[in-house]
């Protein structure tokens, strides 16, 4: 078996990487949602909500750059066309507009939900078929930042 760049073994890089990818397209699809909860946010609960929205997808996007990197770093090209990620994506678009701040939340926690899933099962995937500490660290610090701000939009609504 061939081994990469970094060391790694050809054949687990390649289905890791394909798991990365499909991590990558769920937040490019998460982002564009909170870009849109970010321009769309109305009522009382405004200005919370506004920062926060823009918190999230700033760390939305500095994900993504990272999952890219990744990717491009185990040897393999990252998916960069919104064709790709619709397809392979399980969080869905939004219509934004419209909607209520409460139903913002629900949908960027439905979204956090989806994306820890696929995190907890990229970094197996990392680390028992591919050997790959470096990516299961980088995912577990993904992980972790969804966990706490998970719990902290939970508060924030049961104050509803």
């Amino acid at each position: 078996m061939e081994v990469n760049e970094i060391g790694l073994k050809d054949k687990p890089v390649i289905e890791l990487v394909d798991h990365i990818n499909i991590l990558l397209a769920n937040y490019q699809i998460h982002y564009q949602k909170v870009r849109g909860c970010h321009w769309n946010v109305r009522g009382h609960n405004f200005f919370d909500l506004h920062i926060k929205f823009e918190e999230l997808y700033n760390n939305a996007q500095t994900t993504i750059d990272e999952l890219a990197e990744r990717v491009l770093t185990l040897g393999k090209s990252p998916y960069s066309t919104y064709a790709d990620y619709i397809k392979v994506s399980s969080i869905k678009e939004i219509k934004t507009e419209g909607l209520a701040a409460e139903k913002m939340v629900e949908a960027v926690l439905d979204d956090f939900q989806k994306l820890i899933e696929i995190e907890r099962e990229v970094i197996k995937n990392a680390t028992e078929n591919a050997g790959d500490e470096g990516t299961a660290d980088i995912i577990i610090g993904f992980l972790k930042f969804k966990e706490k701000t998970s719990w902290m939009l939970r508060a924030w609504d049961s104050k509803q």
